[in-house]
């Protein structure tokens, strides 16, 4: 069938389930809760949900631990209760697109079971290895969560391989019978309604003959083997010829170290996409090398390269995913704003990313301006990744200095719940909530902002509107200005005989600006802006301004 594009056209609001809202009073956000808000994330001027993993899971991974591909968990309320949401949520022109995480299964998969039992056909469905004579794993791998890829099984008397937690065992995707098992999945979830997937680290699949060790990276041994590995696009190929391209659906792929270059081989519109449009971490490095616990102070000029040069790159042949928040990284406002400037930052952050070329994703919370969480113990975080950080790394370093590397880099600064109100645990929750609630939620919350025309809330609803309104938005060449300044991003987006200029100051300080040549503002009108009375030429501390020509 003929592929349509309406993604094109969407803003998407990406539901963390746990976190986002309870419905039943124990605690844990759920389906239930997810329906009470539909109204609400459609008031938005969201079009679209991506739903992080609602499938059974021992939860070892807050569900990226997969335990039954085709059920939902009865914590969020079981397959009645997504259905309800599907049908609540195409009743209200709304898209829902769903995570597909296959590099990996949870170890309480039967699959797994079965393969450590070497129980045919599923004997090889995961990637097993003999330890070497010497004693020594298969090979110098290394996990991005805990330690080295390969954990012994005790049952099997093999090394399986597990490039996240443990207890999330990689799939042997080189096997025939897996990439049949992934259709199947596909298929089920699209048959039901489902419109699309965001693809979980699909560009890890597949794996180098051999497993050879890796030589070149001395961080993270292993990543430049496996990311983008030799059959990749193939598998890719197989899944879009035999199912999506059999559907009216959309794929998003995670693809973290992923250049516009490389993109293009998997998203190029003009020669056949296997994919529609792909994640990409280098907007998300400016305050890091490579991991959010690397941190960095914040770099504009390093943000403002990488979003040009994704703008610039797939101009014409492919379409950028936006985004400044997701479940993997802290909050915005505390990164590349400013806790002190919140309200001001928050909206200055979602102009520099709502009036770009491509399809925005809004995370949850992010449109009331949350912020991190930083906990006085280290113990109170949940994330496996943050516990294995605080344990293994940087222990040469005061205990108070590490608790400030998990401040700055933890998931689970963006995992608290969301802040719906002021009375007990934020709205989220009649019961007890299953993770902390950020101490500064009666300040911060939905229904503080509600009615409020100056919030960060009703902000978003404007600049979303604004941006679906704008043909130069959705279809505009994109040039950038001051490309030297560590203080100002400035764009333009142009469309035939619409033209508008995107002003965004990232700095605590007044900063003065010229407007750009062949710009006249008197011919123009400021349709957005986060500060009610400006001089023209002088930006107050995280001002941003969209001016409009037409």
């Amino acid at each position: 069938m003929d592929k349509k594009q309406w993604y094109k056209d969407m803003v998407f609001y990406q539901i963390w389930p746990r976190s986002f809202k309870d419905g039943n009073g124990d605690g844990m956000g759920d389906l239930l809760g997810v329906y009470e808000k539909l109204d609400y994330i459609k008031s938005l001027g969201c079009d679209g949900i991506w739903f992080s993993p609602l499938y059974p899971s021992p939860g070892v991974d807050c569900g990226y631990d997969i335990s039954d591909y085709m059920d939902i968990a009865e914590e969020f309320g079981g397959m009645e209760a997504f259905k309800k949401v599907l049908d609540g949520a195409h009743e209200r022109n709304m898209k829902v697109i769903m995570d597909l995480v296959v590099n990996h299964t949870s170890t309480e998969h039967e699959w797994f079971k079965k393969s450590r039992e070497r129980i045919e056909p599923y004997t090889d469905y995961y990637i097993w290895r003999p330890a070497k004579p010497n004693g020594k794993l298969p090979n110098n791998w290394d996990s991005l969560f805990e330690g080295k890829a390969w954990a012994w099984d005790e049952v099997r008397q093999e090394y399986y391989m597990h490039l996240f937690a443990v207890q999330q065992a990689d799939l042997n995707m080189d096997n025939p019978l897996v990439r049949e098992e992934v259709k199947k999945i596909l298929r089920y979830w699209l048959d039901m309604g489902v419109d699309g997937f965001r693809e979980d680290v699909v560009t890890f699949i597949s794996k180098p003959e051999g497993l050879p060790d890796d030589r070149i990276m001395p961080a993270s041994k292993g990543i430049n083997m496996y990311n983008h590995g030799p059959h990749l696009h193939e598998y890719l190929e197989e899944f879009n010829n035999d199912v999506f391209s059999k559907y009216d659906c959309m794929t998003l792929a995670e693809a973290p170290m992923v250049s516009p270059k490389v993109a293009l081989k998997y998203i190029d519109e003009t020669n056949n996409p296997v994919l529609d449009m792909m994640i990409q971490f280098s907007t998300q490095e400016a305050d890091c090398f490579f991991s959010d616990f690397r941190h960095m102070p914040f770099s504009l000029r390093k943000y403002k390269k990488a979003l040009s040069k994704w703008q610039n790159g797939l101009e014409g042949k492919g379409w950028n995913m936006l985004y400044i928040e997701n479940h993997d990284h802290p909050r915005i406002v505390s990164r590349y704003g400013s806790e002190k400037f919140r309200v001001e930052s928050a909206k200055m952050l979602a102009v520099a990313y709502l009036f770009l070329k491509g399809t925005p994703f809004v995370y949850q919370g992010q449109e009331i301006g949350m912020t991190n969480w930083y906990p006085s113990d280290p113990s109170l975080y949940e994330d496996v990744q943050t516990r294995w950080q605080y344990e293994n790394v940087a222990t040469n370093k005061p205990p108070q200095k590490r608790l400030e590397r998990l401040w700055y880099g933890s998931r689970d600064s963006a995992r608290t719940p969301v802040q719906w109100d002021d009375s007990n645990n934020a709205g989220f929750t009649t019961g007890t909530p299953w993770f902390f609630v950020n101490d500064n939620y009666k300040e911060i919350n939905v229904a503080s902002q509600q009615n409020d025309d100056n919030s960060v809330l009703n902000f978003y609803r404007k600049a979303i509107k604004l941006r679906k309104e704008l043909s130069c938005v959705r279809n505009g060449n994109y040039v950038e200005y001051n490309k030297n300044s560590s203080k100002l991003y400035i764009y333009s987006r142009e469309y035939k005989n619409q033209k508008v200029l995107v002003v965004c100051s990232f700095s605590g300080k007044n900063e003065h600006w010229k407007v750009p040549n062949g710009f006249d503002l008197n011919n123009s009108e400021l349709i957005l802006g986060n500060y009610s009375n400006s001089e023209l030429n002088v930006l107050k501390p995280y001002e941003t301004r969209v001016y409009l020509w037409k």
